[in-house]
C-alpha cells in the first residue's frame, strides 16, 4: 500500500505572514510614508486676502501673477470687495485672512476696536503730492479752480466711513464750507460729474487718470490729505494698508513670514521696475490698455522699514478719527505693526 505523506507546517512557515497580513502591513506602511507629505499639505493653509480694485493693491496683485506666492509654497486666494469696509468686516467675520494694500487703515482701525488684537500691519501705501493716489476732481470745464470754490457744493467721495470723513474734514479745512458729502462707488465718480449728479469728487487712482484720458474730467488738487489732514503736502499718508489677521499668524508663523516675503517681491518689483509692474493692474482693476501706463503709482512702506516720523504721521492720520469721534477710543499705530 502506498504511504501518502503527510506534512506539517514547519517553524518557519508558521513565522511567514498571511496574504492578508502582508496587504495590511503594507498598508501601514504607505500611510507612515504618506504622512510627511500630509503633514505638508496642512501647514500651508489657503491663505484668503481680501482688496478693492484701486491701484494701491499693485503689490498684491503682481506677486499674485509672476507667482511669488506659488514659488514660496503658498496657496494664495484674492478675495475681491466693494470696499475697504468690506475687506476688515471679512477679517472680522474669519471670512478673510488679511488685506492687500489699498485698504483703508482707519477702516482697519474700526475693526481693531470692535475686535482687539485683530490684525497686524505689515506694509503700508504712503501717498502725497509726489505718489499721487487721494485727489479731489471736477467735470474738465467747469469753473473751480481751487478747493474753496466748492463751498456750498454738491461732493461725492468714496464708500466707507475713512473716505466720507477726510472728505468733509479737507473740505472744511479748504474753506469749502457748507459743501454736502455723499458716497459713491468710485467706479461712478467720472460718470456721476459728466451727467452733473455731483460738482466735485474725492476720489482715488486710477479715477482722475481715466476722466483725464477720455476728456470728461480734471484734478482740482491731488495729495489733499497730506496737506490738509498731516499739514505737509510732502507727508507720507499711510492711508492704505496690507495685513494679516492675529490669528492667522499665530496659527501659520512660516506660511506668515514666507507670505510677506512674497508680497516684499511684489513690493521691490514695483519700486525696481515700475513699467513692468504696471500690467499687472489688469483683472483686478479697471485699469488696462493705454491707461495702464498713465496711473500715477502710490509708495510702499514694509514694516521694518518705518522710521519714528513715518510712525507720528500714522498715528495724526488715527488721531483725526478719535477727534472725529468716528473711533471710540484712541488707536495706537505702534501697537498694529508686524514686528517679524
Amino acid at each position: 500500500m502506498d504511504t501518502q505523506e503527510k506534512t506539517f507546517p514547519s517553524a518557519n512557515a508558521a513565522a511567514r505572514p498571511s496574504r492578508r497580513q502582508l496587504l495590511q502591513t503594507g498598508a501601514a506602511g504607505l500611510a507612515v510614508l504618506a504622512a510627511p507629505a500630509l503633514v505638508r499639505a496642512q501647514s500651508t493653509p489657503k491663505i484668503r486676502i481680501g482688496f478693492w480694485p484701486v491701484a494701491a493693491g499693485l503689490p498684491f496683485f503682481a506677486a499674485v501673477d509672476k507667482g511669488y506666492f506659488k514659488e514660496a509654497g503658498l496657496d494664495v486666494e484674492p478675495l475681491k470687495f466693494a470696499g475697504a469696509q468690506q475687506v476688515m468686516e471679512a477679517m472680522l467675520s474669519g471670512r478673510s485672512d488679511g488685506s492687500a494694500n489699498g485698504t483703508g487703515s482707519a477702516n482697519l482701525a474700526i475693526g481693531e476696536i470692535a475686535q482687539p488684537g485683530l490684525f497686524k500691519i505689515f506694509c503700508t501705501n504712503p501717498s502725497n503730492a509726489k505718489f499721487v493716489l487721494d485727489e479731489f476732481i471736477v467735470a474738465k470745464d467747469s469753473s473751480f479752480k481751487v478747493m474753496a470754490d466748492l463751498k456750498g457744493k454738491r461732493v461725492a467721495s468714496g464708500p466707507g466711513i475713512q473716505n466720507v470723513t477726510l472728505a468733509k474734514t479737507m473740505l472744511e479745512r479748504a474753506g469749502a464750507t457748507g459743501a454736502t458729502v455723499s458716497e459713491l462707488p468710485i467706479g461712478q465718480h467720472v460718470a456721476a460729474l459728466v451727467a452733473g449728479q455731483v460738482d466735485a469728487c474725492y476720489t482715488l487712482e486710477p479715477t482722475g487718470t481715466v476722466g483725464r484720458m477720455n476728456g470728461t474730467t480734471r484734478v482740482l488738487e491731488a495729495g489733499v490729505v497730506a496737506k490738509y489732514i498731516l499739514g505737509d503736502p510732502m507727508a507720507p499718508w499711510h492711508g492704505g494698508a496690507a495685513s494679516l489677521t492675529t490669528e492667522f499668524i499665530k496659527k501659520n508663523p512660516e506660511a506668515t513670514k514666507k507670505f510677506i516675503a512674497a508680497y516684499a517681491r511684489g513690493v521691490e518689483l514695483v519700486r525696481s521696475q515700475p513699467d513692468d509692474a504696471r500690467q499687472y493692474m489688469k483683472g483686478y482693476t479697471a485699469i488696462e490698455g493705454a491707461l495702464t501706463a498713465e496711473v500715477p503709482l502710490a509708495s510702499y512702506m514694509l514694516y521694518n522699514e518705518f522710521k519714528p516720523s513715518d510712525v507720528a504721521y500714522f498715528q495724526k492720520f488715527y488721531d483725526l478719527f478719535t477727534d472725529k469721534g468716528i473711533f471710540e477710543k484712541k488707536v495706537l499705530v505702534d501697537g498694529l505693526l508686524y514686528k517679524g
